[in-house]
């Protein structure tokens, strides 16, 4: 590319204080990005406080940085101190609109909002505001009610129940620029990926169960996601929600980390102490719907602002209206704010067949067929789309991750090629068939023998995540060890066939946290997870297990490699249903390991399989030795190919203990 194509240059809006980085090319002029300056006092002498530009962008629904135009903003002197906030608000139908707070006593009048003509975005700036003051807006309706909403921009919230916005302001100096380098470019598919799922509010409390701070989370849970190697952590939502029964799913502060557990400084520190450790963290993001509370988005200027017309779905949520350009850039906007201000990896999207379907969770009669006739919500789809987009332009190496349980076609495709351009897909076909598998019966079990090999017929279909998660641990579920049939000791071993078979199966893993530790009762939000079965050996032995499991799958490129093609896969026997045994290879360009999987409470002696090529093979891991909690039976630790056999070439004799998986890695690996 020369000169003449691309030129770079630099400018700043004086009125606005923004620097604007122009591409200009041979198709026109392109804002790539901006940043915006320290505001001074200066910026605000003019009747109006936000650039045309911006006014502009926002109106039109295509702002991608909204949090640095609405919300509230500190102002600084030429010296760099703070001598006031700026407000600004979205709230189109209202009649008046003033800030509330502690620096006037609450008192809605005395703090009023300008309306910016034509926009319905009100303005103020108000003096000696401090940092970390509490504040709401007092909205007057277009039916005369009275209404105080929490600031939907705000960075940091009053701590629940009390339901206020705060100013907020930080400064914190970032040390991961080592590994934003190096995983900013774009998304390795060919790698090992282990993700942690986690709801920073249980997975460890303190001695009197009182909830940990970030750090204080951050300083324990790094030390534990190193020591059992994995890549990658889950966050379940972190943005703030008035009730801790909801999770984190039911949000009413998009743009602040709750305050249950800190400032937004302190989960900063928290990312950064993740990254410094080479491990990605992935919030849990909920674009879907939000709740009622009264002082959320629900009916925000006494209107349906943000649910539009869709009403309430069957979590008692209202849906947002995908339909709405700013409603759409507010969101768009939030997932651009959590991965720029706080630098995590990926998003997870939450409920996406919930926004795809317009009759998801609805009777026949509930819901209006789109104007093709069909029962996909086009909006959505479009404003998923262009939330893709945006973020793989922004973020190439960013993750988006779709919760989305339907067949609906072409999830993790590029945009420009027909799909919704997500990076994942967690394969929930696969966790709800496996795990019916596991909960049946080894004595019926070959009658859903293809519940652990129908999964391979889509396998590479789309880029896939295979979850054990939250949602299976809770609401009468079981735990994954509960799930598993059999007497006390069979579920361990038969978790840990399970186990196996999820590391050996084509893509990404995800395990929540409890099931390393073979947690007999359900998660509970509000207590942290049972470590002391850890003072147990059969706890003890899942646990080690797990660990071994993870460093045998980051260690071996056989596993990852090749994880997005049959190149990297193959069925040695998928069809043994009588005795319940499974049996397959992966491969890399230097490996080749073969997993032999036993679903059954027999021991199986002198079982005989095809071999994916001649030669030697050696044991590198057995679920059923005695360090893992097993009864460590005979097996077999070295492998040749029978020579011998014309009918069946390539043969191998084999010992499989019950309940068990084992693995064998080719000695002298070469090409398959």
């Amino acid at each position: 590319m020369n000169i003449i194509e691309r030129i770079r240059t630099r400018c700043i809006d004086i009125g606005s204080g923004i620097c604007y980085n122009i591409s200009v090319n041979r198709y026109g002029t392109k804002i790539n990005n901006y940043r915006r300056l320290p505001m001074g006092k200066e910026n605000f002498t003019k009747s109006k406080m936000i650039s045309d530009f911006d006014l502009y962008l926002t109106c039109e629904g295509t702002h991608r940085n909204l949090d640095e135009v609405l919300g509230a903003r500190p102002v600084k002197s030429s010296t760099g101190l703070i001598e006031g906030y700026y407000f600004a608000l979205w709230a189109p139908n209202a009649k008046c609109v003033s800030v509330v707070g502690d620096f006037n006593d609450w008192q809605p009048g005395v703090c009023p909002m300008k309306r910016i003509d034509g926009t319905g975005i009100w303005e103020a700036y108000i003096e000696n505001v401090p940092t970390g003051c509490l504040y709401k807006y007092c909205i007057l309706t277009s039916d005369d009610r009275v209404t105080y909403k929490a600031d939907p921009m705000a960075k940091f919230a009053e701590l629940r129940p009390k339901t206020a916005s705060r100013t907020y302001y930080d400064e914190y100096r970032w040390h991961d620029l080592q590994w934003r380098v190096k995983h900013g470019k774009k998304t390795d598919f060919n790698s090992p990926m282990v993700i942690y799922e986690l709801h920073m509010g249980s997975w460890m409390r303190g001695h009197n169960n009182e909830i940990l701070s970030y750090r204080e989370v951050a300083e324990a849970l790094v030390k534990f996601l190193k020591d059992n190697r994995y890549t990658h952590i889950e966050l379940m939502p972190i943005a703030e929600h008035p009730f801790d029964g909801s999770w984190g799913y039911q949000v009413t502060g998009y743009f602040a980390p709750t305050s249950r557990y800190g400032t937004p400084e302190d989960f900063k520190y928290f990312v950064d102490l993740m990254h410094s450790n080479s491990i990605g963290v992935i919030l849990d993001w909920v674009p879907a719907h939000f709740p009622k509370d009264e002082h959320g988005l629900a009916r925000f200027d006494g209107t349906p602002l943000f649910e539009g017309a869709n009403g309430v779905n069957e979590w008692g949520t209202y849906k947002f209206d995908f339909s709405s350009p700013f409603v759409r850039e507010f969101l768009i906007s939030n997932a651009v704010y959590w991965l720029k201000e706080f630098h995590v990896d990926g998003l997870r999207v939450d409920a996406v067949s919930s926004m795809l379907y317009l009759d998801y969770g609805k009777n026949p009669g509930e819901w209006t067929p789109n104007r093709e006739g069909g029962n996909i919500d086009l909006d959505a789809a479009d404003f998923l789309k262009s939330l893709n987009s945006t973020i793989a332009e922004m973020f190439p190496g960013a993750m988006m991750i779709a919760e989305e349980s339907s067949d609906y076609p072409r999830i993790t495709h590029p945009v420009d090629e027909g799909g919704l351009g997500f990076t994942y897909k967690w394969n929930m076909g696969w966790m709800n068939d496996t795990l019916k598998y596991m909960e049946t019966d080894p004595l019926f079990r070959r009658g859903i023998h293809n519940n652990l090999t129908f999964s391979m017929m889509y396998a590479f279909n789309e880029h896939y995540i295979l979850p054990v998660s939250h949602d299976e641990c809770v609401h009468g579920k079981k735990s994954l060890l509960d799930k598993m049939s059999g007497d006390y000791y069979q579920k361990f071993a038969s978790e840990k066939a399970y186990l196996g078979y999820m590391f050996t199966h084509p893509g990404k893993k995800l395990l929540f946290m409890g099931c390393e530790i073979g947690q007999f009762i359900e998660w509970r939000y509000y207590e942290q997870i049972e470590w002391k079965l850890l003072q147990y050996e059969t706890h003890r032995g899942l646990y080690h297990f797990t660990k071994a499991l993870i460093s045998l799958y980051r260690d071996n490129s056989a596993f990852w490699e090749k994880d997005d093609s049959w190149d990297g896969f193959k069925w040695l026997n998928a069809d043994d249903a009588d005795n319940s045994i499974y049996s397959m290879a992966r491969f890399s360009d230097d490996e080749t390991v073969v997993a032999i999987i036993n679903m059954t409470p027999v021991h199986r002696f002198d079982y005989w399989l095809t071999a994916p090529k001649p030669g030697d093979y050696s044991l590198i891991l057995n679920s059923d030795d005695r360090i893992f909690g097993g009864e460590g039976g005979a097996v077999i630790e070295h492998l040749s190919t029978d020579d011998e056999s014309e009918e069946f070439p390539n043969r191998i004799r084999v010992t499989l203990p019950p309940m068990s998986v084992l693995f064998y890695k080719a000695d002298n690996s070469e090409d398959k």
